[in-house]
């Protein structure tokens, strides 16, 4: 008899009929899984295998506009989702109405797995949690409640490298931790144990079963730091244990994150995924491609669009597309970059807002912008070998990677966003959305000469869950300071630099903590909530710290 190992995760939702979506589950053993909904709508797969574990994707078709219809999945036609007795309200799929003008899109990175309730949680209340305990409470009492539409995860969804004490436990009992990687995840089957670990907490499963998810990795999904330098990556290539975490990470990622993300039209065409659920056993056919996207950047492209009415959301893979040669520095391969330009200006105008997600801010404090700079400058040789040197110790230590450090995809981003946003057709935002830094704020820039009709806005939000040091605190501070900026314009007269083609502003922030942001876009206004993840007497609780509006 099939069981239900994790999931269902509501993943794709069709923003434009309103009349199908998929979910993914994680069974047991292989089975044929169904979604079955009042009124006719339904969908059945049968699960494909990876690694001895067994998975579906399922599309739903059927479904009504404008409505919110409970579901209920079958493993070989038993009820499994959702289970007897959930103190939980019941799953539901929404479907947009025709036209309907709404969007409220929540969004933030970084989660360490919660703890068990039991346990003393040291990085403070999970806000994912948080959030998703407040939103059943609230259901509970008014099922026509205020919900998300959709939920943004946008980096570091598992951390291979930072594991929990349980675990650790756990990889202790299968190898020994005195042989590398150690204490950190090794292959597949040990992946799988961090998403069982993060996704099967009883209130984020809820969660993930009835608010729809997009997602895309950064670099904990695989290793701290991956790809930040050529140098770098010859020294992980040439460690023993990393061609097999590799391989096993970007499985994992294309197994349990990935394949969500596509609509239906993608997925029918995409080979891969045919050629895994035709086989048997999928997984040398994973493998393969695996190893060969690890080895060519170009060879998988994890960057998506998806548009939900007149919103457009670009997903844009910042880490594993990456040109590495330091006379060559990019953030985006070639085709990559073209990719995401067409999809930035394909059918300017019919859409109200842009949201760029991209898991690295674009738009950094000042003193670690021009810091980024600086260090690619002398990384690439600008004030000769030995400052080289200096500069690749100095980008590892103090995680020297994001679009700053490569200067022409900063500028090359900020062309971008400022052709897209210009013209009696241009949206009235466009946003990008962001985490990583462990702290969340508000910038925007400005543009020398004129600059774009659209409000343009970085807008940051990380941790979900995890902590970030006080001298961090205090660094990330005095970056946005008088004292920053001027110190960061001494780096970058060091390294030879000129001015950005943008200069920006703070216009909230730093906020620290486990926190959410929620982006309302109704029509053409856009409204910013952020809310903290706060511990009480009652429980953990959502606190607004912010409550904006961003089109006045």
């Amino acid at each position: 008899m099939a069981g239900l190992r994790l999931g269902p995760l509501l993943r794709y939702v069709d923003g434009a009929s309103g009349t199908s979506a998929t979910l993914w589950v994680e069974a047991d053993r292989p089975c044929t899984a169904e979604v079955r909904c009042p009124g006719g709508a339904s969908g059945s797969s049968r699960t494909f295998q990876i690694a001895g574990h067994h998975y579906a994707l399922i599309p739903v078709t059927g479904l009504a506009p404008g409505t919110a219809t409970p579901y209920e999945v079958l493993l070989d036609g038993r009820r499994v989702w959702p289970p007897e007795r959930s103190p939980f309200p019941p799953p539901v799929i929404r479907t947009p109405a025709p036209g309907a003008a709404r969007l409220r899109v929540a969004f933030g990175s970084c989660r360490w797995a919660a703890p068990p309730k039991d346990e003393r949680d040291p990085a403070g209340p999970d806000a994912l949690d948080t959030l998703a305990t407040v939103l059943s409470a609230r259901l509970t009492a008014d099922p026509d409640a205020e919900r998300p539409d959709v939920l943004l995860l946008l980096g570091d969804q598992v951390y291979a490298d930072s594991v929990s004490s349980a675990t650790r436990r756990w990889l202790a009992a299968r190898r020994d931790l005195a042989d590398p990687p150690g204490a950190q995840v090794g292959d597949y089957d040990e992946y799988t144990r961090l998403y069982d670990e993060s996704w099967g907490d009883p209130e984020v499963r809820w969660l993930l079963s009835t608010v729809p998810s997009c997602m895309i990795f950064d670099d904990h999904d695989l290793i701290d730091d991956w790809n930040t330098s050529a140098a770098w990556l010859a020294e992980m290539r040439a460690t023993p244990w990393w061609p097999e975490r590799l391989v096993g990470g970007l499985m994992s990622y294309w197994v349990y994150q990935h394949l969500g993300n596509l609509p239906p039209a993608e997925l029918a065409a995409d080979p891969l995924y045919a050629a895994v659920r035709s086989s048997p056993d999928g997984t040398e056919a994973l493998r393969r491609f695996a190893a060969g996207a690890g080895a060519d950047p170009a060879a998988a492209r994890w960057s998506y669009r998806r548009d939900f009415g007149r919103v457009r959301l670009l997903m844009v893979d910042s880490r594993a597309a990456r040109v590495l040669d330091e006379q060559k520095r990019a953030m985006l391969d070639e085709a990559e970059a073209d990719w995401v330009r067409e999809q930035v200006l394909d059918g300017t105008g019919p859409y109200d807002h842009l949201l760029i997600g991209t898991s690295l801010p674009w738009l950094l404090p000042p003193l670690v912008h021009d810091a980024e700079g600086w260090n690619a400058a002398l990384c690439r040789g600008e004030r000769g070998p030995r400052w080289a040197r200096f500069g690749e110790k100095v980008r590892r230590r103090a995680d020297l990677e994001h679009w700053a450090a490569f200067p022409s995809s900063f500028a090359g981003l900020a062309e971008l966003i400022a052709r897209a946003g210009t013209g009696p057709q241009a949206p009235a935002t466009v946003c990008v959305l962001s985490g990583d830094v462990h702290h969340a704020y508000l910038a925007e820039p400005v543009w020398p000469t004129g600059g774009p009709d659209a409000r343009v806005l970085q807008l940051t939000c990380s941790p979900v869950h995890n902590s970030v040091p006080r001298a961090l605190r205090a660094a990330f501070r005095f970056g946005w300071s008088r004292w920053g900026r001027r110190l960061g314009r001494g780096l970058a007269r060091h390294g030879r630099l000129g001015r950005p083609p943008v200069r920006w502003r703070r216009r909230g922030g730093p906020w620290f903590g486990n926190q959410l942001m929620t982006l309302t876009l109704t029509g053409r206004a856009a409204r910013l909530r952020l809310d903290q993840a706060r511990a009480g007497r009652a429980g953990a609780r959502l606190v607004t710290v912010l409550d904006e509006d961003l089109t006045p």
